[in-house]
């Protein structure tokens, strides 16, 4: 049987050439959510044809759309009706963008509030969250915004997910899950996951994105050792055990050392042939 924990797993990608994605299409079941990162080089029109060309070869384009690198309404309409005519995308990651804003949306909430997300067609939303904690925002305003955020998309009629960043530690990461139940947050959660690459990228990754603490702690004693790819065996096998003890949990792994082994080893922790078979990918 495959792993329930790592069955419904999603990737996040930024950028893949044509290519990669022909190439996660042959890999990856039909319908597998693939998250494409609004980072600040692309344009809309980027996003647009990524998101159709994912679609075209029958994945499930998740695009981002990044707060604070939106200048006006008119430019977040037109971004959206893009995705919803061209790619027929359903589902957005709303994020506040690591950048100071540029123009009318603050934060993330700004978007969900005054995006018109579903009058412009859309279902679904995933809402960023921190299990280690973000390095510019305390974390009772993180709790607070992850509140609202859910709040004000689900009285929109909107589904909501959410999608943490990468932790190392799988103590971090259950603590802060049972602490999210513990206070009534029910929906689905996607749990970030660094996928194997190297232990320099991930230190890299780690420092940029204030996760280096539980990267520590992984490492501790055997860092020196390490040699080639490192995979996030252990967090799965974690997380894995909790069994439905956390709700409706799955993997969101970051494709630091390359989609394509990023995909290959999604599959091969959800313990099945994905070229050969749907595994339930979307949620």
């Amino acid at each position: 049987m495959p792993d329930q924990f790592a069955r419904k797993f999603s990737i996040e990608v930024t950028r893949p050439p044509a290519s990669e994605i022909a190439g996660l299409a042959e890999i990856l079941p039909a319908g597998t959510p693939i998250y494409f990162s609004a980072v600040p080089t692309v344009t809309s029109e980027e996003l647009v044809a990524a998101a159709a060309l994912l679609r075209k070869v029958g994945l499930e384009p998740v695009i981002h759309i990044a707060a604070r690198r939106i200048r006006t309404a008119d430019d977040l309409r037109h971004l959206l009706a893009g995705l919803r005519t061209e790619a027929d995308v359903r589902r957005l990651l709303v994020i506040g963008g690591d950048v100071d804003s540029t123009g009318l949306f603050a934060d993330a909430l700004a978007v969900i509030q005054k995006g018109r997300l579903r009058e412009a067609g859309f279902t679904e939303i995933g809402v960023g969250a921190y299990p280690e904690g973000h390095p510019r925002i305390p974390r009772e305003r993180l709790a607070a915004s992850l509140d609202e955020k859910i709040a004000s998309a689900t009285a929109q009629g909107l589904r909501v997910h959410i999608v943490s960043q990468f932790s190392f530690s799988a103590d971090s990461i259950v603590a802060w899950l049972k602490q999210l139940r513990g206070s009534g947050i029910n929906n689905p959660v996607r749990v970030g996951l660094a996928g194997p690459t190297s232990v320099p990228a991930l230190l890299r990754f780690a420092k940029r994105c204030g996760v280096s603490a539980s990267l520590r702690g992984l490492m501790s004693g055997a860092a020196s050792s390490l040699v080639g790819h490192l995979g996030p065996d252990r967090l799965v096998a974690a997380l894995s055990a909790t069994g439905a003890e956390l709700g409706d949990i799955h993997p969101h792994y970051y494709s630091f050392g390359g989609v394509l082994e990023t995909a290959r080893y999604a599959c091969k922790a959800a313990q099945t042939d994905c070229a050969a078979a749907d595994t339930g990918a979307q949620s």
